[in-house]
């Protein structure tokens, strides 16, 4: 397995949104992704979730679904860069597509085009007792999304919120300032986990 935490700087980004790495290593350390997973990257951006999870995930299958087209062709030079194999690309916007894939071990939604509810609603079906979602949201919309949807279905999940604030030191002149970078919230929610 290869070490978990790529260094941001190490994707290929373009003018595409990415997950920092701080979070990322938090999100898939609650993703319980293991050597056989098969991972769904909903939402995919860059594909640092989907890169990360691959080389956690050697003899399993990320499958990342983006609609974006220019984040579709950084997911794919971000891939060949780290010589993944093992990640199938999907341009389509969940939930479309999500039924046809085979049953993941672990979801992860960064991005749901606001369609959260029907996403989940078709991952339930899928995800096997004890599998995980790991939801990284950065508006408090997404957020309550998914809490209101796990609070419906408690009799599926148990699951929990945690917020993350990451500041970077700055060089500005001669001092060292924290940066503030975005607050994000990482929802992990079990299937079956009572």
């Amino acid at each position: 397995m290869d070490f978990l935490g790529i260094e941001d700087e190490a994707f290929l980004r373009g003018k595409v949104p990415m997950t920092k790495q701080e979070i990322r290593i938090l999100a898939l350390a609650k993703a319980h992704i293991t050597p056989d997973s098969i991972v769904y990257d909903i939402g995919a951006g860059t594909g640092s979730f989907s890169i990360e999870a691959a080389r956690l995930a050697p003899q399993g299958q990320v499958y990342a679904l983006e609609k974006n087209a220019e984040a579709v062709s950084l997911i794919q030079a971000n891939a060949e860069k780290f010589q993944l194999e093992n990640i199938v690309i999907l341009h389509r916007e969940a939930p479309e597509g999500l039924e046809a894939l085979p049953n993941p071990d672990a979801v992860l939604i960064g991005g749901s085009g606001r369609h959260m509810e029907e996403i989940l609603d078709i991952v339930t079906e899928k995800l096997p007792e004890g599998g995980h979602i790991v939801v990284t949201a950065i508006t408090v919309q997404s957020l309550m999304q998914c809490i209101s949807y796990m609070r419906a279905h408690k009799g599926n999940y148990q699951y929990d919120a945690i917020q993350v604030q990451v500041s970077r030191l700055e060089k500005v002149g001669s001092y060292d300032m924290a940066k503030a970078l975005n607050p994000i919230f990482i929802v992990t929610c079990v299937k079956g986990a009572f």
